[in-house]
């Protein structure tokens, strides 16, 4: 039932890491948003327009497909920021509201290979999700996920080394966006409570798959941080942990677990550690699963159906990524990097 674990090192303090970032020191700075130029909106209107010549199919679209002159340099630009640096960017300035949805589509998909490898995010291997609500709630069904409702999302990280978010259309109010540097929380809970910090290492951490992984394992077991080639490398998922708790065969939290996730919350929460903003239409956040953690506030949508909060989202292997600890190996999350950059042949037969 369960996943396979590995040991690895514990960190006993701190880490000083390029992303270990507060949001405070982040809030009146501007150098993490990167806005599209005249030029460059240009570029992708002509990569577009091409695409659209050719009718060509768009999972089928490689970088060469979809040519960025000028831009490309600052997408690929943006790659030791997200590995070895802050973790994370919002790219502004798209007008998406030119665009049909197909369009919007396109766009977000030659974007995207210009930044990395595309991974699936289900066991149905799609390549990208529409992040809106179905009307139904978490607790309706034990395959549906956060993001497929308008509930506040609690904060973690997703799947394989960053996510995209490309921001279609808001909602009527709520939905903002949060970041925080998961180093920093994790050092923040080194300085407040060390044997904590020990139990988040551990190998205890049962999370629920919501069966989406393709050898039917429903929970996977690893530690929540992972410090190893002298790197802290989290899988964080504060639902599907308490979700995971309605298999009989998982053991109910310790006191200390508990204390743990609360320490967790308690920190992601403080408003001088998150960054918050909204994602305004055109927006599209790029951002390190392993050196962020993100979340979102609730939203409302309007009474307009074409006016709903729509996002898409898409997971990438990026070719600077880190070397992943043996316990990603097989990850409903991960796994498909691990194979693609840890193994053999990318995993190839």
């Amino acid at each position: 039932m369960t996943g396979t674990t590995h040991s690895s090192d514990t960190l006993k303090a701190p880490l000083v890491d390029p992303s270990a970032w507060r949001g405070a020191d982040l809030r009146d700075r501007t150098d993490w948003i990167v806005t599209l130029t005249a030029t460059e909106i240009a570029e992708i209107e002509a990569a577009l327009a091409e695409t659209r010549d050719r009718r060509a199919d768009l999972f089928a679209l490689t970088k060469d497909d979809f040519a960025l002159p000028t831009l490309s340099a600052k997408l690929e630009g943006l790659l030791p920021v997200l590995e070895g640096g802050r973790g994370f960017a919002l790219l502004r300035g798209l007008p998406v509201e030119r665009y049909s949805e197909e369009d919007a589509r396109t766009i977000f998909w030659g974007l995207a290979q210009h930044v990395g490898i595309p991974e699936r995010q289900d066991g149905a291997g799609n390549l990208m999700h529409d992040v809106r609500d179905t009307g139904k709630s978490f607790a309706d069904s034990d395959t549906l996920r956060d993001y497929q409702t308008d509930a506040a999302i609690n904060f973690h990280n997703d799947g394989a080394d960053i996510f995209m978010l490309c921001c279609l259309q808001a909602g009527a109010s709520g939905g903002e966006s949060l970041l925080v540097s998961a180093v920093e929380v994790f050092n923040e809970a080194m300085r407040r409570r060390p044997d904590l910090a020990e139990v988040l290492q551990q190998a205890c951490w049962h999370m629920d798959t919501r069966g989406q992984r393709r050898d039917g394992v429903k929970v996977q077991v690893m530690p929540i941080y992972t410090y190893w080639n002298g790197q802290l490398t989290p899988n964080y998922k504060n639902s599907l942990m308490y979700a995971a708790q309605r298999f009989p065969e998982v053991p109910p939290f310790t006191e200390k677990q508990r204390e743990a996730i609360a320490l967790l919350d308690e920190i992601c929460g403080d408003p001088d550690v998150a960054l918050s903003f909204v994602m305004e239409p055109g927006d599209i956040q790029i951002a390190s699963n392993y050196a962020t953690f993100h979340a979102r506030t609730k939203y409302r949508d309007g009474g307009d159906p074409d006016r709903k909060r729509h996002l898409l989202r898409i997971w990438l292997t990026i070719p600077n990524g880190r070397p992943l600890p043996p316990n990603f190996e097989g990850t409903r999350e991960f796994g498909a990097t691990y194979a693609r950059r840890m193994t053999p042949n990318g995993g190839q037969t």
